[in-house]
């Protein structure tokens, strides 16, 4: 099992990936050597074989006879000259038998009757004369009981008498073999050293380069197993993938640390704030048990309906933080506003045209009802909506004319349970959770919301939300730009 692990890790399987490769290469750049060396020596020796076959041609061009021709060596270069029909005129010294050249007799004089045509006597060079190579081919001759493979060479001559004869010469290819066999051994032994070297480094290189995401992966099976979120995986000052890839973790891991944290404070405020409401119903209800005439029935009303709007927000917040998506319905801020506002003692609404955008027209009036009921209790006498279409956004503005929030806390009010005036009562003042709840909803529906002062002199609350592509205006289309 240790075995099959190690050979299914990265740092395995790009080894032996650029091990095949590299093997792969050299074996196919190897056959390429191979063949080229063989090539050229073979050209090398018909080169010899036509140096040696005119040498002889020009000697009996000259009128050397044919007993008296001087060949050289059958060893280095055996030389076979015969007639048309075939009839071996002379041979070099030392021959005892040759292939390949299609008269396999070597004893001058003699023919083996099996006789020789011309294709063409007009071809025939003129008496004296050396014609061109005509051939050249591959056999093997022994020469002094040593046999060997030679490349031969046939060149026509027309001697003084007007015969015209064949000339056979070889070239040893024994260098040939010795070279390609050297060559062959070389690489054969060459080859494996080689890939050794290849492997070896190809696993220390991918060793030096995968050390930081084993380190990340020992750190991150570290903080899982401790649960502690707060601990970073180290990040290498190599600005290459690995690093970008730590960065994104430790990114990751602070974003999971605040989630959780948020989760817990979460878990815990919802906790205290329906502690409150669920006691002081229990209280009521137990002294109502026991002395009827004592029970606050309206109290005991406001307590439930506390309690069931408490648990409202939090049901909502937990649909949002579940990544719960808006609806892409059409909905129509200006009426939606009017809706809101509609029966609220010093709410105006002003919107000249209906500004419509997408989304949940529920979490939209909700984010209105919100905003509506946090500054109607903050106002002094008057609040104003305003709806309007400015650029590619909608946006729906509610000022107060009451004391305002100060510039130090017009983040802060956008948390959940956070209430600035901690002297009013949890009756008055609710669970903290309304802004809080507004600004998720902006966000789900790719929108904003910001807190600024009232011209009055108030809080100014702006919801910008974007405008579906057909009711933008001032902003140049795609196709246009």
């Amino acid at each position: 099992m240790s075995g099959r692990r190690r050979f299914s890790s990265v740092r395995a399987r790009a080894t032996l990936g650029a091990t095949v490769v590299v093997a792969l290469a050299l074996v196919a750049a190897g056959v390429a050597v191979l063949l080229s060396l063989r090539g050229d020596l073979t050209s090398r020796a018909d080169a010899e074989a036509d140096g040696v076959a005119r040498e002889v041609a020009a000697r009996i061009a000259a009128g050397t006879p044919y007993p008296s021709l001087d060949l050289p060596d059958g060893e280095d270069s055996p030389v076979q000259v015969v007639d048309r029909d075939g009839r071996v005129l002379a041979v070099s010294e030392g021959l005892t038998a040759i292939s390949g050249t299609g008269v396999p007799d070597v004893v001058p004089g003699e023919s083996p009757g099996t006789g020789r045509d011309d294709d063409d006597d007009a071809d025939d060079p003129a008496p004296g004369e050396v014609g061109e190579l005509t051939w050249h081919g591959q056999g093997t001759a022994t020469v002094d009981g040593e046999s060997g493979d030679y490349r031969f060479s046939r060149v026509e001559v027309t001697d003084r008498r007007d015969e015209t004869v064949w000339v056979y010469a070889g070239a040893s290819l024994g260098a040939q073999r010795d070279a390609v066999g050297t060559a062959a051994t070389a690489m054969l032994i060459g080859l494996p050293v080689l890939l050794l070297v290849v492997g070896g480094v190809t696993w220390m290189v991918t060793h030096r380069a995968l050390r930081p995401v084993e380190d990340i992966r020992r750190e991150m099976a570290a903080i899982t197993a401790s649960q502690d979120l707060s601990r970073r995986v180290p990040e290498p000052d190599t600005g290459d993938e690995v690093a970008r890839l730590a960065r994104t973790t430790n990114e990751t891991l602070t974003a999971l640390e605040s989630s959780v944290e948020r989760q817990r404070r979460f878990v815990a405020d919802a906790s205290h704030e329906l502690r409150s409401p669920i006691a002081s119903l229990r209280t009521q209800l137990e002294v109502g048990a026991a002395h009827p005439d004592l029970l606050d029935v309206p109290g005991a009303v406001e307590d439930t309906v506390r309690l069931q709007r408490l648990a409202a927000d939090l049901l909502l917040l937990a649909r949002l933080d579940a990544g719960e998506r808006p609806s892409g319905a059409p909905v129509d801020l200006a009426a939606l506003a009017r809706e809101q506002a509609a029966g609220r003692p010093g709410v105006t609404v002003a919107a000249a045209e209906p500004v419509e955008v997408t989304g949940s027209r529920g979490q939209l009036g909700r984010v209105l009802a919100n905003l509506l009921g946090n500054a109607g209790r903050h106002a002094r006498a008057e609040v104003t909506v305003t709806v309007r279409k400015e650029g590619d956004r909608a946006v729906l503005a509610v000022a107060d004319d009451g004391p305002g929030v100060p510039e130090a806390d017009r983040e802060r009010i956008f948390e959940r349970f956070v209430r600035l005036d901690d002297a009013r009562s949890r009756d008055e003042g609710g669970a903290g959770l309304g802004l809080a709840i507004a600004r998720d909803v902006a966000v789900r529906h790719g929108g904003t919301l910001t807190v600024g002062e009232a011209p009055a002199g108030g809080a100014l609350f702006e919801l910008r939300l974007p405008l579906p592509e057909g009711g933008r205006r001032g902003l140049p289309r795609p196709e246009d730009r």
